[in-house]
């Protein structure tokens, strides 16, 4: 896997280099689910504009996953016993172009899962194979005194609700809208100061 360079992207390119990544790699397979990567981000910014979210945080669930495109770790991490740091590698990637809760959401989208599994005790039950895989890689429920840390984040209630539509979004066959209908909302989200 070649790292892209990152030097050269700017706001008035990163959509198009955004949507060169969903052309190029959207088609993998997503950690054992029975849907695409694209079609699992595809489906959580569905989910969010279906939910009347704002615009920021359709392209946070749209992009929530985006570090498994732009990471140098192997596709098959979870196999290996590897956590890929798939939510850092890609608040890194977005930070210089979007707004700060675009960024909190991605970021934060695995700490969200392990939130969650610390605080409702039916949560767990709701994950699928994977993402319990992925869980145990990641850590494991948060501890108490992490959660409470965790809930003071500011953006806290939209990066949990990004996280519950992150675990909806794997329905195989589902008909959304694809890159193309995103586009304009992504540049328009860049483009506010």
């Amino acid at each position: 896997m070649t790292k892209p360079d990152f030097s050269k992207l700017d706001k008035d390119n990163i959509v198009d280099f955004i949507a060169d990544i969903f052309a190029r790699r959207g088609a993998e397979e997503y950690l054992g689910e029975d849907v695409s990567i694209s079609e699992h981000m595809y489906q959580a910014g569905h989910l969010a504009e279906e939910a009347g979210a704002s615009e920021e945080i359709i392209v946070a669930a749209l992009l929530h996953d985006i570090g498994h495109f732009t990471n140098e770790f192997p596709d098959n991490a979870a196999e290996l016993g590897i956590d890929s740091h798939h939510d850092r590698a890609g608040a890194a990637v977005v930070a210089p172009f979007f707004p700060s809760i675009v960024t909190d959401c991605i970021r934060h989208h695995v700490s969200a899962k392990r939130y969650l599994c610390a605080v409702d005790p039916d949560y767990f039950a709701t994950l699928s194979d994977a993402s319990v895989l992925s869980l145990k890689l990641q850590g494991g429920p948060l501890t108490p005194e992490a959660a409470d840390k965790f809930a003071q984040n500011e953006d806290v209630e939209a990066i949990v609700q990004v996280r519950k539509w992150d675990d909806e979004a794997k329905v195989p066959e589902k008909k959304t809208e694809t890159f193309a209908y995103f586009a304009p909302m992504i540049q328009r989200v860049v483009d506010r100061p």
